[in-house]
């Protein structure tokens, strides 16, 4: 973003979040708690160790290279939602040593530093006038990785969030919920079922945030709690091709998570340089990538496919039904305003012709092979 001109680059972050633009409109974001896997560097907001009142934690790092943008998301939306996960805890809070790989040494006093690490870093961002709606626990729990990470299981979550989350947020009547999340496992009953069975964890957990590899676990958990909150919270991050078959496939992605009980959708990378090469290599796609050559943004097939659904379907609504022959290929909703917006995809390699209705009236589709729709009916 920084290689971009200051007008280029307003022009992007308008498309991505001011309401008054044909853009997307965003309302949610993510955003970590110390370094994430495309950080250029590696840093969590307290890293002397054995300093279990956290007498050093700072967010000067943040004030430098994330608080900026947020300010200018927030600008632009002002009720947008922000949640914050960590990758690793501070590195001498855990076993071994490093921000990769590793686990939380569990002891009773370590633990409650890093419930306390949560509350400062909401705290410090509310003092500059940024608020925090949500902490999700972990990031990609099951993933022992090469970069920042932390493994935990279900049950580890689960009594950390009883036993020092819960206790730490309340004594400090704050008001930040705290989340399952975000989860990187496909079997619901080592993961949500592990925490939601227990009253105590039940009564802390405001709701589950899945990703990638959790799309499996979905369906079995809003069946199983509907009344907790679902998120999906990273996108699947592609090859860094940003093709239109990875974008309709992205499509496919949103439908399932909505479909099954999942009331947001978050991507991942809005944007990068072209390929999307993070710090350990991966390429990776990206809503919007930036040329460091020609300092020109170029909007992707997946900026695309995100506007078919966040231009239209206003916060708020209300997922409807969908049956038919396109009921596996399209989301519904009824907006605030009373307007239903339904998106679908023909993703036959032959035009299909589809008839919707609605409320007893009928709109007839030509839909071209390959081809992402968005229906807007007035109310």
């Amino acid at each position: 973003m920084a290689k971009l001109s200051t007008a280029d680059r307003s022009q992007v972050l308008d498309a991505f979040f001011a309401p008054a633009t044909d853009g997307l409109r965003l309302t949610i974001g993510r955003m970590p708690i110390g370094a994430n896997d495309y950080s250029v560097s590696w840093y969590s907001h307290d890293e002397v160790e054995g300093d279990f009142e956290l007498k050093h934690f700072s967010l000067e790092r943040d004030e430098k290279r994330l608080i900026p943008y947020l300010r200018e998301g927030l600008a632009r939306q002002p009720k947008l939602t922000l949640f914050a996960s960590p990758w690793s805890p501070p590195s001498w809070m855990k076993f071994p040593q490093a921000y990769n790989h590793g686990t939380v040494v569990w002891t009773k006093q370590n633990l409650d530093a890093y419930a306390d690490y949560f509350l400062k870093f909401v705290h410090g961002y509310r003092e500059r006038g940024i608020e925090i709606a949500q902490v999700h626990v972990q990031n990609e729990p099951y993933n022992d990785a090469k970069f920042p990470s932390c493994c935990w299981t279900g049950e580890t979550m689960r009594d950390f969030i009883r036993d020092h989350m819960g206790p730490t947020f309340a004594k400090a009547s704050e008001r930040c919920e705290v989340w399952y999340g975000t989860i990187n496992y496909e079997f619901f009953d080592v993961t949500a079922n592990a925490v939601l069975s227990d009253p105590g964890a039940y009564a802390v957990t405001k709701g589950v945030g899945y990703q990638w590899a959790g799309k499996g676990a979905v369906q079995r958990t809003h069946q199983a709690f509907p009344e907790k909150r679902i998120w999906q919270t990273e996108n699947e991050c592609g090859d860094g091709t940003n093709t239109w078959t990875y974008a309709r496939y992205v499509f496919d992605l949103i439908q399932h998570y909505i479909a099954n009980g999942t009331s947001a959708y978050v991507y991942w990378n809005l944007v990068l340089e072209p390929k999307g090469r993070s710090t350990w290599g991966w390429t990776q796609n990206a809503m919007v990538t930036v040329d460091p050559d020609t300092k020109k943004a170029i909007y992707n097939p997946e900026f695309w496919v995100f506007k078919h659904c966040a231009r239209w379907i206003q916060p708020g609504a209300v997922r409807l039904g969908v049956k038919g022959h396109w009921s596996g290929n399209a989301i519904a909703f009824r907006n605030p305003d009373g307007s239903v917006a339904i998106v679908a995809i023909n993703n036959l390699t032959t035009a299909q012709r589809r008839t919707v209705t609605v409320n007893g009236t009928s709109h007839v589709l030509d839909c071209p092979a390959g081809s992402l729709h968005t229906l807007v009916i007035s109310a």
